[in-house]
């Protein structure tokens, strides 16, 4: 009873304290009408630094509060943001960004007057410097580390700015609308060093007010706000962002049946089969209730195999068999582990390495596997191994989240014939053994970081094996090599694309992975909100979102 006291205080407390929070704001104002879009952070946010947006949770909440020079829309195109118009050199080495005059960071008392000042192309040398200084220890310094070349970042004068290329790079467009290269003022950066993070400022449709960590965050409107709606009105139209960090997620979800949220990311697995069918319809019980919002999302979901044989754990593992590895492809009925084990939340991964959804993706034209179970047997007796006799049991590793659909592997493997055993690992512990090739056989998910399909491609980048890059299962194949260092030299999107699918192709053929399925975006929201955004990347775009009362 004392503890059910407790959290009914908490919540008086919060309703209070953001109450209190808008009258410090808007003291001429009416509080009783304010927009308050309330969503839940399940896992925590660790920054609202920009130069630290390396997880889903601080990209959403640091794309409510900064911009950069470019922007993507729902179709994952490259879009103006600050940058009204830029150019590309021929030798597609130099980019030219001319700015808008009418952004300014947010007030704080760091600036002359407490006014937030404009927004200029020294903000950005210094911001992209920032990403890239060791001392700062950017989570996303890749973006420019191995790409730029000495002085890279030029201000020409107050609204012209420059990136300089060692090599042309036609991808930078997308990468650049990541949001770690949001643009922040060097005043407020410099003055509170690593404390940024909890004192963010920066140019974007809602401005920071409060935060206890691992309790409530608020954002407010930013009034000053530079973009405009479709119809010319002025954005954002909510009043306020307020954010909870609820773990459990059967508790967020009654939290949204209760509507003290107005959105909800994925349906997690404990309570899947309650709210959707198997065909991916919303069951009968919650019909009209929220709406449900789907949609491809940029994230392949894979089994992973080390096919490097130079190195010792490979020399004993029948994976080194290209035989083996297709016959495993083969094996696994994806179609139904889609709609038995997601509810159809998932699309069966039977083309490429790079997913439904990113631009550039046919299906049609990048042959991968589907479920054949005879072809399947006939490359085990082709390989060695009839019925699978003599062959070594395999180790598959997994984290417990993904256990029961591992499992399901493990059974079709078994039907034909391949032996193999499921070892559970810690998520962290799991990321550290494959990043040091120190498994044959695993479980992983490639999520885009940028809307270009060459991020799929460099993790079979032969330059880009351990420890120098991504390319974990130790892919190399000259052909690829070749294509893939061709793709960097032309601009064309479409002539770039057919590039990426011969690339594909390659990867498929040579079966150093199993796609097992593209995923889907996954949104809850109250059937009262209207206007948000329906992108590949799954990114949280609030600043268009109205709610009704």
């Amino acid at each position: 009873m004392t503890q059910q006291i407790f959290k009914f205080s908490n919540h008086h407390i919060f309703k209070l304290l953001f109450l209190l929070l808008f009258i410090s704001c808007n003291p001429d104002k009416s509080t009783t009408k304010k927009t308050i879009f309330n969503i839940n952070l399940d896992e925590g946010l660790s920054s609202l630094d920009p130069a630290f947006a390396r997880n889903q949770n601080t990209i959403w909440m640091t794309n409510q509060v900064y911009n950069g020079l470019l922007q993507i829309d729902d179709s994952l195109k490259t879009r103006p943001c600050i940058a009204k118009s830029w150019e590309i050199s021929a030798n597609g080495l130099s980019y030219t960004f001319h700015l808008r005059s009418d952004v300014h960071f947010h007030d704080d008392p760091l600036f002359a007057n407490g006014q937030g000042r404009k927004v200029v192309a020294g903000d950005f040398v210094y911001s992209f410097h920032r990403l890239i200084d060791p001392k700062v220890a950017s989570s996303g310094s890749w973006i420019f580390s191995d790409k730029v070349c000495d002085n890279p970042f030029i201000a020409v004068n107050d609204s012209t700015f420059r990136i300089t290329l060692r090599q042309p790079f036609p991808p930078l467009l997308s990468m650049i609308t990541a949001q770690y290269c949001s643009v922040v003022p060097h005043e407020v950066v410099d003055h509170y060093g690593k404390d940024f993070r909890q004192h963010p400022v920066g140019t974007g449709p809602f401005k920071f007010k409060y935060w206890k960590e691992g309790e409530i965050m608020v954002l407010l409107k930013n009034e000053k706000y530079w973009e405009k709606d479709k119809d010319g009105s002025a954005l954002p139209h909510l009043d306020a962002i307020r954010a909870t960090f609820i773990g459990d997620k059967q508790t967020a979800f009654m939290e949204f049946i209760s509507k003290k949220l107005d959105f909800l990311n994925d349906i997690d697995g404990s309570y899947r089969d309650d709210i959707l069918t198997k065909a991916g319809a919303i069951t009968q019980k919650y019909k009209g209730k929220f709406t449900l919002n789907t949609g491809p999302y940029t994230n392949t979901i894979y089994l992973g195999m080390l096919v490097d044989s130079s190195l010792a754990i490979v020399k004993s593992s029948p994976l080194r068999k290209l035989k083996i590895r297709q016959a495993i492809n083969y094996a696994i009925d994806k179609e139904k582990m889609i709609k038995y084990l997601r509810n159809s939340m998932g699309t069966a991964g039977t083309a490429g390495f790079i997913p439904m959804g990113m631009p550039g993706f046919d299906a049609a034209k990048v042959k991968g596997y589907s479920y054949n179970p005879e072809k399947a047997r006939q490359l085990l007796k082709e390989a060695g191994y009839p019925d699978g006799k003599n062959m070594p049991e395999i180790v598959l590793h997994t984290t417990v989240g993904y256990r029961g659909l591992i499992e399901y592997v493990q059974g079709q493997l078994d039907r034909v014939g391949i032996k193999t055993s499921v070892e559970i690992t810690q998520g962290a512990s799991l990321r550290e053994l494959v990043s040091k090739n120190g498994v044959n056989f695993f479980y992983g998910t490639w999520i885009a970081d940028y809307p270009d399909a060459e991020n799929y491609l460099s993790v079979f980048y032969s330059k880009n094996k351990i420890p120098f890059g991504p390319n974990y299962t130790g892919f190399n194949n000259k052909q690829f090599d070749a294509l893939f260092e061709q793709a960097y030299h032309e601009v064309d999107d479409e002539k770039r694309y057919v590039l990426y699918r011969e690339m594909d192709n390659l990867v498929m053929q040579q079966s150093p992975v199993v796609i097992l399925y593209y995923d889907k975006r996954v949104n809850l929201y109250q059937n009262n909100i209207s206007g948000y955004g329906l992108n590949g990347q799954n990114l949280l775009v609030l600043k268009r979102v109205v709610k009704r009362d």
